[in-house]
């Protein structure tokens, strides 16, 4: 933190000159101004441009927004061109991650870092927009404000994407036994693997719709001519929940090695009710150790001052008395 101290002593020795505040306010208001412009001139440039369109229409796994999608899609899907990375591997490790927060349109990736890029730029003009009529802010803590707005706008749908995957990821594991007793149900009664899925789908609209998008998409797939197997397999690439991994797992062995698929699966269910009642246990036993900490920090000063304080009060009244 050395350097932020010599930052700041460097600002306020010119904070300090006459007229440094205003000619600083003056060359902030001026840079966002500027910025502003810039980023404005971009936006209409990607959407002008006819030969950039063109390329995203050629292009095998992008597409241009629609006139039916969200109006910020349609926004953030040219400036995210100048931010998203060139480098097939890191796209495709970033539309990985995004196919997991349940994000899978082919413009995804570019919405994402046009977010980005657009709250990286959006938040510091807000920020000095805000501060420059509302508080006096030196212009040493205006720029470290600004610093923190850009961070702030750039890493907020990072944070928003961490959060959707472990919400959706706790959905899946939640509704995933129950699907399960269901696939029961339906192989024993005579339907295939793939007719039995399209079946649980229909019933887990209303209580799992994540869950039911997803064997929704696997019967979309079966149904198009993909094989069942590697329906499978993109089922479990495109969710990165462990739960299903070993689900698809269980069930690639069972059709490589010719068992009942209704037995698998309730085998299988069976163990995710474990590993869930397990997990329950596990937590219920944590409760003691997690309330420690409460109890010794604020519920056990207030006991004593309610339990001690009146024979103290009277205590010290009789010791005044005498």
């Amino acid at each position: 933190m050395e350097w932020v101290a010599v930052l700041q002593g460097y600002v306020d020795d010119f904070t300090s000159r006459p007229g440094a505040p205003e000619l600083g306010i003056a060359v902030l208001v001026g840079v966002a101004a500027f910025t502003l412009v810039v980023a404005l001139m971009l936006l209409a440039a990607g959407f002008a441009d006819p030969v950039r369109r063109r390329l995203h229409g050629l292009t095998a796994d992008e597409r241009e927004p629609k006139a039916g999608d969200p109006g910020l899609v349609r926004v953030f899907a040219p400036v995210g061109d100048y931010l998203a990375p060139r480098d097939k591997a890191a796209r495709s490790k970033v539309a990985k991650r995004l196919s997991h927060g349940g994000a899978r349109k082919p413009n995804a990736v570019r919405v994402f870092y046009g977010a980005k890029l657009s709250l990286a730029v959006l938040l510091p003009v807000i920020t000095i927009a805000t501060l420059i009529p509302l508080a006096r802010v030196p212009v040493s803590g205006m720029l470290l404000y600004v610093v923190a707005a850009a961070i702030a706008g750039f890493l907020i749908p990072t944070f928003w994407l961490e959060h959707r995957i472990k919400r959706r990821v706790r959905n899946l594991r939640r509704g995933l036994p129950d699907a399960l007793d269901l696939l029961v149900v339906c192989t024993e009664a005579g339907l295939g693997l793939g007719a039995a899925i399209q079946r649980v789908a229909r019933d887990l609209e209303v209580s799992h719709p994540e869950l039911a998008e997803e064997w929704r998409l696997f019967g979309m797939q079966t149904r198009a001519g993909m094989d069942t197997r590697s329906a499978l397999r993109d089922l479990e690439e495109r969710n990165g929940v462990d739960d299903i991994r070993g689900l698809v797992t269980t069930l690639l062995q069972s059709m490589r090695f010719g068992t009942s698929i209704a037995d698998t699966l309730r085998i299988y269910s069976t163990e995710l009710r474990d590993k869930r009642t397990q997990a329950a246990e596990e937590r219920a036993a944590k409760v003691g150790t997690k309330m420690l900490f409460p109890l010794v920090l604020f519920i056990f000063p207030s006991f004593f001052v309610v339990a001690l304080g009146p024979p103290l009060l009277g205590a010290l009244a009789a010791l005044g008395a005498r």
